[in-house]
């Protein structure tokens, strides 16, 4: 290994997945981290998009280090979606090629693709389009993919895999979601 690489270190491919709560707050989390080291790192969301979320201003304090980019029209078929299918699909897609854009980059050491497990599950981005995207990343880029319902073969391809698992919710006694906890 060269000086170079053994400063920068091998990329990770690191998966947040599970259905407990705490995937893109993990992510945001390795920001802080890399922001501290003055790491140049991307955001991109597949799905969020519709509403408005403490980590949309809180990222911002990060900026120029971090830039996001929502991409997602939203929750797909829930709560107050009322999109076509085909528009969601289209942003996705926007979402793969813009990753793909930053990727190839080299600009960025750090990139975040958020529920982009979650796109790949409501088929709005194939499991190509993953296999793409990891493959374009250098080798001491790290790649994180949030979203519940990991493939398989995405879990077997990480380096760092977590499965959040939800043991216990406020919303089961009631108490609804609540700003700066899980918004």
């Amino acid at each position: 290994m060269s000086g170079e690489q053994e400063a920068k270190g091998k990329g990770l491919l690191v998966v947040y997945t599970g259905d407990g709560k705490g995937k893109t707050t993990a992510s945001l989390g390795m920001c802080l981290r890399a922001a501290g080291y003055g790491w140049k790192m991307c955001l991109i969301q597949f799905i969020k998009g519709s509403w408005k979320y403490g980590e949309l201003e809180g990222v911002r304090k990060l900026e120029p280090d971090l830039e996001l980019h929502v991409m997602g029209k939203g929750y797909v078929r829930i709560v107050d979606d009322t999109r076509q299918l085909s528009e969601h699909k289209k942003a996705a897609a926007e979402g793969v090629a813009l990753a793909l854009e930053k990727i190839r980059s080299g600009q960025y050491r750090l990139i975040i693709l958020d529920e982009l497990n979650v796109a790949a599950k409501l088929g709005l981005v194939s499991m190509e389009d993953i296999k793409t995207i990891i493959a374009a990343r250098s080798e001491n880029q790290h790649l994180v993919i949030t979203g519940r319902d990991a493939a398989d073969w995405l879990i077997e391809a990480a380096d760092l895999v977590t499965e959040m698992v939800e043991i216990k919710h406020p919303y089961q006694m009631g108490v609804l979601a609540q700003k700066g906890i899980d918004y």
